[in-house]
């Protein structure tokens, strides 16, 4: 059964290059969301297996938006992909649970890598 992926991104060009890595894979995108407001509006509708969560957004940011979706669902599985890689962010995003996280630009290999990680 293909695992079910929520993409947070306002980014429509890396949506689309995450739906291009990801065809023919064991993942499936259920859901696209451009801010972390309407990931968290969005979660329980969409009931993922794992987020992708980008950090640098319009209104809230991926962080406060993945600690969020966190403090309601612990069970959730959260990878952050950026382009904002500093020390400081990789240790807020363990702290809050974030699973993984992926640097921008982004491989599929490293991708599916950090996929499987998060899931298992």
């Amino acid at each position: 059964m293909r695992k079910r992926i929520m993409v947070v991104d306002d980014s429509r060009l890396v949506r689309v290059r995450l739906g291009d890595i990801l065809e023919g894979t064991d993942y499936e995108i259920v859901a696209y969301c451009r801010s972390g407001e309407d990931a968290i509006a969005r979660y329980d509708e969409v009931k993922p297996d794992l987020v992708t969560m980008d950090i640098i957004m319009q209104g809230m940011d991926g962080l406060d938006a993945a600690e969020l979706i966190l403090k309601e669902h612990p069970d959730a599985r959260i990878v952050i992909i950026t382009s904002l890689a500093y020390d400081d962010t990789y240790e807020r995003a363990k702290a809050i649970g974030a699973r993984g996280f992926v640097d921008k630009p982004f491989h599929q290999e490293k991708l599916i890598k950090v996929f499987k990680e998060a899931l298992g």
